[in-house]
């Protein structure tokens, strides 16, 4: 009995030491490609797992001078988010924050693609460089830079739009405080930011079409909308799709630091978000125990919307897992 169970042991235990030894020597084989992705597992490892504990800030009254583990709990568990839920700017705050997100993720993906597109079908290397470089370059601006580029056109008082609408006798329109253009400027400048970005990943997408498919259309007597609509929009369905998953994601957050740089008092119906007031009203007063609640919230909404957008991704076949 003892003799069978020593054998039936041994058995078991070669099949595990050779599964050892085959992926030892799968990533001794790899052994490059695990050396360049491991600065970026550290990364996420030190800035982004491991911080995750603080996340029970969310249920304490947290004090700075008792420290996390320290500080006592709050009673009840969900004071904070009762506390946020209970605010009178939740309704305005959450609704601001998901259409700005929404704005921005509708009109924000399409111009990219067509970008692109043109691109791809520009035959004129140096017009094609120098276009692709002057949409790449404001990827590279801060928003406060965006901004004074901004004031420089649109001020009301000293604007070169508004200075033209007065040299044709109109009246000046105040485009950075008010509540009818505010959202589109927040919209159309970050379009603009990250047009070149966005086309240059859909490029990188396009190079990896087979070439060969468009041979066989050009054959068939296929022009180039008809190859366009046919082959590369086809070809890029999964990057699109993978960034639009990853965008929900972020539906929340809808772009703090362009919005606290741009917004003023006159535009808080239409612009303050989420983040903002957890700045003014968690971090300014030193309320982190709040400003990590709403975080957490946030968190958990993103997280809810990438699983679902995937899984309804995966019916076409084109889920990122």
């Amino acid at each position: 009995m003892d003799q069978r169970i020593t054998i039936h042991s041994v058995q078991d235990a070669k099949p595990k030491s050779g599964v050892l030894a085959a992926l030892g020597k799968k990533i001794w084989r790899f052994r490059a490609f695990y050396l360049m992705l491991l600065p970026g597992v550290i990364y996420y490892l030190l800035f982004k797992y491991i911080p995750m504990y603080g996340v029970i800030i969310a249920f304490k009254n947290f004090n700075m001078s008792d420290g996390i583990w320290s500080s006592p709990w709050a009673s009840p568990w969900n004071k904070h988010f009762l506390t946020f839920f209970h605010s009178p700017y939740f309704s305005q705050l959450l609704a601001n924050t998901f259409l700005i997100s929404v704005y921005k993720l509708v009109f924000g993906m399409i111009p990219p693609i067509v970008m692109a597109l043109l691109l791809n079908e520009c035959r004129v290397k140096w017009f094609k460089s120098l276009i692709q470089t002057l949409t790449y370059m404001p990827h590279f601006l801060s928003w406060v830079i965006i901004y004074g580029i901004l004031l420089a056109l649109l001020s009301q008082s000293s604007g070169l739009v508004n200075h033209w609408i007065k040299e044709y006798g109109g009246q000046t329109i105040p485009f950075l405080t008010s509540t009818t253009y505010f959202r589109s400027l927040l919209v159309g400048s970050e379009i603009w930011q990250n047009l070149g970005w966005g086309a240059i990943i859909y490029l990188a997408a396009i190079a990896g079409i087979d070439p060969t498919l468009y041979e066989a259309a050009r054959a068939d007597g296929a022009g180039r909308l008809r190859m366009i609509w046919n082959i590369t929009l086809p070809g890029i369905r999964g990057v699109i799709i993978m960034l639009l998953i990853l965008n929900l994601g972020h539906i929340l957050d809808a772009g703090f630091e362009q919005i606290y740089i741009m917004y003023n008092v006159q535009v808080y119906s239409v612009a303050d978000i989420l983040d903002t007031w957890v700045f003014r009203t968690g971090l300014q007063q030193l309320n982190f125990s709040l400003a990590s609640a709403v975080g957490l919230f946030k968190a958990a909404i993103g997280f809810i919307l990438v699983l679902g957008s995937n899984n309804i991704a995966k019916r076409w076949g084109e889920g990122i897992w």
